[in-house]
């Protein structure tokens, strides 16, 4: 996908996220920089041509996302369709950070001002005030960005999804076995509680099968031809996904300096000691999210086990490290 069109969707979700409205198209393409290609031609036809493709394109790619697209009418007098995204199904639940991990935050936040779109997102409200659109100035909360949000695998996917087209790849799953292939059938990528997931059928357990972005190993091959890949009528990605979210509560032992990671002394039990140490007893339902957790503490927390989840930080910390070093250079 182009910076461009990324941009621009970005531009659309922080559209339809700040307004309590819904939103026809036209007043869409007044508010949403990059709407306006073709425009400068004079040839007002082939523009209106131009946006409707476009904005079809870019609304097929949110519902692809999972990113849930509401239609309807503000009143029994509007002649067209609007849209707008629920902040209540987009939003996480409030969090309640750490000092240590809101300065983690602050540095992904940095980040994301480094990288030039926030003055698209100012653009992007300014534009929806002039045009009298009701903006709810909290909103672009919802929209910023996470760290890690797009894994390696992600591009390709979102390709073979766009293609129809089937997929094999080398899969990490949560057990201690090695990674394993796959051969999938891709119905869509979706977005869930921070994590992206290829959802779609899997060829060789001949199943319906989620697989989270973060433990495909290597890269992503497309095979077969393009078109092949029918997806079902009426599936529910998301709901795929929230099905086969872990459930249940698990422990894992921590080793933390002393003090370090307060946000885990604040939540858990210390049970032990390790030299100077000490030793936390931390209940996860996912282990990939506490690994996510515990590896921004970096050398001040470290996993006793279970094994998976200690596979799982070394695996993320090795991917900063990777990182970092290109970032140096």
């Amino acid at each position: 996908m182009s910076s461009r069109r990324t941009e621009r969707l970005v531009n659309l979700v922080i559209c339809l996220l700040s307004t309590r409205q819904y939103l026809p198209a036209s007043r869409i393409r007044q508010a949403v920089p990059g709407y306006d290609t073709g425009a400068e031609s004079g040839d007002q036809v082939k523009a209106d041509e131009a946006f409707k493709r476009m904005f079809e394109r870019d609304k097929a790619e949110l519902r692809e996302l999972g990113i849930p697209l509401e239609t309807g009418r503000n009143s029994a007098f509007d002649v067209e369709d609007g849209y707008r995204i629920a902040r209540r199904d987009y939003e996480l639940p409030d969090i309640e950070l750490a000092p240590d991990e809101a300065a983690a935050v602050g540095l992904a936040a940095r980040l994301w001002q480094s990288a030039g779109l926030a003055d698209a997102t100012r653009g992007a409200l300014l534009k929806l005030r002039a045009a009298g659109v009701d903006v709810d100035e909290g909103a672009t909360m919802g929209v910023e960005p996470r760290v890690n949000a797009t894994e390696p695998a992600f591009g390709r996917c979102l390709e073979a999804v766009r293609a129809r087209q089937p997929v094999s790849f080398s899969y990490r799953g949560a057990s201690r076995e090695p990674p394993a292939q796959r051969s999938v059938e891709p119905w869509g990528v979706v977005s869930w509680h921070g994590r992206w997931y290829l959802v779609g059928h899997d060829r060789m357990r001949n199943a319906i099968r989620c697989f989270r972005l973060s433990r495909i190993v290597g890269e992503v091959e497309l095979v077969g031809t393009a078109g092949e890949v029918i997806v079902p009528d009426g599936v529910d990605l998301v709901a795929a996904v929230a099905s086969d979210a872990p459930r249940g509560r698990l422990t894992a032992r921590v080793r933390v300096r002393p003090r370090a990671a307060a946000g885990l002394r604040r939540n858990f039990p210390v049970v032990g000691t390790d030299g100077e140490d000490d030793v936390l007893e931390v209940a996860y339902s996912d282990p990939e999210r506490l690994a996510d957790r515990i590896a921004g503490y970096g050398s001040a927390a470290v996993v006793l086990d279970p094994p998976e989840v200690r596979e799982a930080v070394i695996h993320r910390l090795r991917r900063m490290a990777g990182v970092a070093e290109v970032v140096s250079r």
